[in-house]
């Protein structure tokens, strides 16, 4: 039952996460499959709060039943659940507190009752639940040498997710969601309704200069935990994610700002090709992300 549920867990990786899924071959055995049963378990929560075909009161009902499932497996009680029982043995084995379990789950019921963000500080709680706390989690698995690893974890699940909102303005518009501060899209002279329009003009390219430049910001700060991680094929994947992701705001730039006309996405032979540099670095020990 147990290996039934890594392998669950292996193959909502392999199907929803294919950067986080790439990189992952170069984990241990143990650490891959610990660190696909929390992607596994944190993909059924999000998904449970953006399934487009429910209606508000089911998917309620879904979530609640996502977060009933993440409080039995921190309780004694025994699991049928194959991915549960995964799931389980993961945060027993490295630790992992629940209550960044419960953060995380807070910050997906937003989803639930909010789809605007006034500032960057409203927009900053949510990232911080749904991804600096997966930074979080994910550190625990690494495992660290130093505390200060643990504010770099949380800054590179900040720097994924912002990156996240910005490839994705189009279709979680469609949604009916913006992630986007709406003071400084006042500052920039740009509303939804250019949003709707998909409207790409010297505003919107400022706005989005600027949160690229943040995100990037995010990645940089992160990039320094990289030599605080105890394995160094765990700093390798570490390094991967970050690299590969970052890789989406150049996309973005390098199509002039518009993520209307086609979602930025690094390929799977452009990320091979990246590699073999990446490994480079990494022998030499560059981690640090060049802004």
């Amino acid at each position: 039952m147990l290996e039934l549920g890594f392998k669950r867990a292996k193959e909502i990786a392999k199907r929803n996460a294919h950067t986080f899924y790439l990189a992952s071959f170069f984990l241990a055995k143990e650490k891959r499959r610990a660190a696909y049963a929390i992607y596994a378990i944190c993909h059924l929560s999000d998904e449970s709060v953006d399934n487009v075909q429910l209606t508000l009161g089911q998917k309620q009902k879904e979530f609640d039943s996502v977060r009933k499932k993440i409080n039995q497996a921190f309780n004694a009680n025994e699991i049928q659940d194959p991915l549960l029982q995964a799931f389980r043995q993961t945060i027993q084995q490295y630790r992992i507190p629940q209550k960044y379990f419960d953060e995380l789950l807070d910050g997906m019921s937003m989803d639930l009752v909010k789809n605007r963000y006034q500032n960057f500080d409203e927009l900053y709680l949510y990232s911080y639940r749904v991804a600096g706390v997966i930074g979080l989690i994910m550190i625990k698995i690494f495992e660290y040498k130093d505390a200060a690893a643990e504010q770099c974890a949380l800054d590179l699940g900040l720097a994924l997710q912002l990156t996240n909102i910005l490839r994705d303005i189009k279709e979680d518009f469609a949604r009916g969601r913006i992630y986007l501060p709406q003071d400084e899209m006042s500052q920039c002279q740009i509303d939804e309704n250019d949003i709707k329009n998909e409207i790409v003009d010297k505003n919107f390219k400022d706005f989005m200069n600027f949160q690229i430049r943040r995100a990037r910001g995010y990645f940089y700060k992160a990039s320094h935990g990289i030599t605080l991680i105890k394995n160094p094929r765990c700093q390798f994947v570490t390094f991967l994610i970050l690299e590969f992701y970052a890789k989406i705001l150049k996309k973005i730039e390098n199509n002039n700002f518009n993520i209307y006309s086609r979602q930025a996405f690094v390929p799977v032979m452009e990320k091979i090709y990246i590699l073999f540099y990446l490994v480079y670095r990494f022998i030499k020990k560059d981690f640090i992300f060049k802004v």
